[in-house]
């Protein structure tokens, strides 16, 4: 069994490792309707999320801090279910799907990497807020252009960057050809089963790793949604209050299921032994989070429904 098991233990350098991403596995009658329900979702937020930034980019009364952030967490969201959803809906009617080595590798590096920058965006985005509503007659000085740029290449630098450590140890390890992979992508944990190398030091870094990049930014919020609503309380008017509080409502929702899930899985050990319940939180992060972005931050603003009704017009006459 021993030399059995060395036999299938293949270095990942031989290019001819193989892994199986299991997906979902479910009835066949079945298969058909997650797999229109997925390609529906997925159409949907890529659509969505490409409106926003287009819309963005051109109306000049969305050239704003708050609607720039708001357009760069609309362009990851485009990429980041783009690198999971696609190998997903492929796996849904084929009961699997085989990925290679560098494929299921490329495919986790940009995944975290999107992953990080979203929770660095989503600190960026809170820190507008609090300079918005603590310091309003400001805001315009504080946040000047080059500053907004600077968070914004920061935020995608600290997501992109520490994540290359996490590649290079994996690539050290040796794996098992042929394995199956127990998810419906190339996840950490259902990762790591497939190797019969000592993953010890892998582990400890991106747990690390995952704890820093998950708590820090979550600590931060958390500190100036302290300071948001000890001003918002401070407003006399009630109509004041609904009003700035209806600016933050959106993005604080978002922040707390989409860090509540990643802490969940990276944060808790005991997630990874439960493999349906894991698939079940990542869909929270991988496709419901990038959806929610579109409906929650843009349909419920004004002023981006006026430029959707601007554009409307456009094309099909003035009764929109």
């Amino acid at each position: 069994m021993a030399n059995s098991a060395s036999k299938r233990c293949l270095g990942n350098a031989t290019g001819v490792t193989e892994f199986l991403l299991l997906g979902f596995q479910v009835l066949p009658e079945v298969q058909p309707v997650l797999f229109m329900a997925f390609l529906i979702i997925y159409i949907l937020t890529v659509a969505g999320n490409v409106l926003i930034v287009v819309m963005v980019s051109v109306d000049v009364r969305l050239h704003s801090p708050m609607y720039f952030f708001l357009g760069n967490l609309s362009f990851l969201e485009i990429w980041y279910p783009t690198t999971t959803v696609p190998t997903m809906i492929a796996g849904i009617l084929t009961r699997g799907r085989v990925i290679s080595f560098a494929g299921c590798i490329s495919q986790f590096y940009f995944f975290v990497s999107f992953a990080g920058t979203e929770c660095f965006l989503l600190t960026v985005m809170a820190y507008d807020r609090y300079v918005a509503i603590c310091f309003p007659l400001h805001y315009t000085v504080l946040m000047g252009r080059w500053l907004c740029l600077k968070l914004v290449l920061s935020a995608w630098a600290a997501g992109f960057t520490p994540p290359l450590v996490t590649v290079f140890l994996l690539c050290r390890l040796h794996f098992f050809g042929g394995m199956e992979i127990d998810h419906f992508f190339c996840e950490f944990a259902p990762l790591l089963k497939a190797t019969c190398s000592d993953s010890s030091v892998v582990q400890m870094y991106v747990f690390a790793l995952s704890a820093s990049i998950l708590s820090i930014p979550f600590i931060f919020i958390i500190i100036s949604y302290a300071y948001i609503m000890s001003a918002i309380l401070r407003i006399p008017s009630a109509v004041g209050r609904h009003r700035a509080f209806s600016t933050c409502s959106s993005h604080l929702t978002v922040v707390i299921i989409y860090f509540g899930t990643l802490i969940a899985i990276y944060v808790s050990p005991s997630i990874g032994h439960y493999s349906n319940l894991s698939k079940v939180l990542s869909l929270l992060y991988t496709v419901a989070t990038p959806l929610m972005n579109p409906v929650i931050y843009a349909l419920r603003n004004k002023e981006i429904q006026n430029t959707l009704r601007k554009a409307l017009r456009a094309f099909v006459g003035p009764r929109i």
